[in-house]
């Protein structure tokens, strides 16, 4: 009998993939994170769901992927970009900042670190081209190029000196389309819709409605957020800081049903007092507290120990890169050990609002939304530097990305786009494997 020895290819090279899967999700799921099986399960049915979702839940592969490949436009390693770190398309939102300005930008800070912008860029053309495929959209590849040339449009006008990146942000006059629309909406929202969707005031007590989402935790754990709340009042920025009185804790619940990468993650909402001085009004303020670990491209990327020496409390890490990231701040934004775990402290913005697939009714519509994110995109990467006084670098980010990109912006463009086309179809044979071994695994 002749063997046919191009199927014993084949079956060897999805045995081969499928063992890493299971050792990359058993590092980072099981043995980091800390997991139990039901956790795992639960995360695991959602990214499930679809090959989009995979990709959203399984960052650490990308990472672990992609850093191996090589690619001709990454900045030189002692100048690398404080990067977002899990930037794809469902990860910018809508939302009030300090200023009082509802606008569109950059909302999930958990994996900012140190490294080349290109780990920013291609994952974020890779989450095109899925949202692409499993929403619809026609031509992925000109919505990668149309997001692509947003962003080097925009870096150009902050070297050029025609635009700021501490002073820029997207809000309803300068953006068009769904975006757009979304700000609008926004805008007419009431700052007391929040508490009405999650809060009861009885009398002149208000407390979380209990759901499925917000439920009740322990005494020993109320206890201990508690006597932690005075080390966030201290880590508050002194010009954001108001009298202790202000932060007075009135009730805390568990935060459930957390996206999918954050399960596991412990997340609670806390309603605070928030009344101004000489007020009579019930201006309570629901602040969310999320535990936060090491980000998924420290493990890949070049170690940087002066980053490491600067931030070791992760806490403190996705909170200087929310304030790095964002001109206007949320002057809530603090951090707090527990149990020598870390933890985030910033706002339930009332505003916080997304562009979903239905909001798009064309390939063009979304165009005007990839336009943004594209200038978000560059917004974030040059204005994480010199420009915070807690910046560790001493160079413009946006300067190094264009020196590195060069007059060669079409072949930057044209490999990043092969690259995130490759890969799109590496995840929808991943999520294949992967559907396999959940089945086989986790039944």
């Amino acid at each position: 009998m002749i063997k046919n020895w191009m199927e014993e290819v084949q079956k060897t090279r999805r045995s081969l993939r499928s063992n890493l899967l299971e050792t990359v999700l058993n590092e980072f799921d099981s043995r980091i994170t800390g997991l139990n099986t039901e956790k795992r399960k639960r995360k695991y049915r959602q990214m499930a769901e679809n090959p989009f979702r995979f990709f959203r839940g399984s960052a650490y592969l990308f990472y672990y992927d992609v850093t191996k490949i090589p690619f001709s436009f990454h900045t030189p390693e002692k100048k690398p970009t404080w990067i977002q770190g899990d930037m794809h398309v469902e990860n910018f939102g809508a939302f009030q900042n300090n200023e009082g300005n509802i606008v569109y930008d950059i909302n999930d800070f958990d994996e900012g670190y140190m490294g080349s912008y290109v780990y920013d860029l291609l994952r974020m053309t890779v989450s095109i081209a899925l949202y692409c495929e499993q929403y619809g959209f026609e031509d992925a590849e000109k919505r990668m190029h149309v997001f692509l040339e947003a962003y080097y449009k925009q870096l150009k006008k902050f070297v050029n000196g025609k635009e700021d990146p501490v002073t820029l942000f997207f809000t309803s006059e300068n953006t068009k389309g769904p975006i757009r629309k979304v700000l609008k909406k926004s805008e007419k929202r009431d700052s007391a819709r929040l508490l009405e969707r999650w809060t009861t005031n009885e009398g002149n007590t208000r407390l979380f409605k209990p759901t499925e989402e917000l439920t009740s935790l322990s005494q020993k754990e109320k206890e201990k957020i508690e006597a932690a709340w005075q080390d966030y009042i201290a880590s508050l920025d002194k010009e954001d800081r108001k009298k202790t009185e202000f932060y007075e804790i009135k009730h805390i619940v568990r935060k459930n049903g957390s996206g999918t990468a954050s399960i596991g993650l412990d997340r609670y909402y806390i309603l605070i007092e928030g009344k101004q001085d000489c007020s009579h009004e019930m201006d309570d303020i629901i602040l969310e507290m999320k535990e936060a670990r090491a980000p998924i491209p420290a493990y890949f990327v070049p170690y940087n120990e002066e980053f490491w020496e600067k931030y070791n409390h992760q806490g403190e890490r996705v909170v200087t890169t929310q304030k790095a990231m964002h001109h206007h701040d949320d002057p809530f934004l603090g951090y707090v050990t527990i149990d020598n775990r870390h933890f985030y402290i910033r706002e339930r913005s009332p505003y916080k609002k997304q562009i979903k697939p239905e909001d798009i009714e064309n390939a063009e519509e979304f165009d005007k939304v990839l336009e943004v994110f594209g200038g978000i995109a560059a917004k974030v990467h040059a204005r994480a530097d010199a420009d915070i006084e807690q910046a560790l670098l001493d160079y413009h980010s946006e300067e190094e990305i264009l020196k590195a990109i060069g007059d060669s912006y079409e072949a930057f463009s044209t490999q990043l786009v092969f690259l995130s086309n490759a890969y799109k179809e590496r995840v929808k044979q991943d999520y294949v494997l992967f559907c396999g071994w959940l089945n086989y695994k986790f039944t």
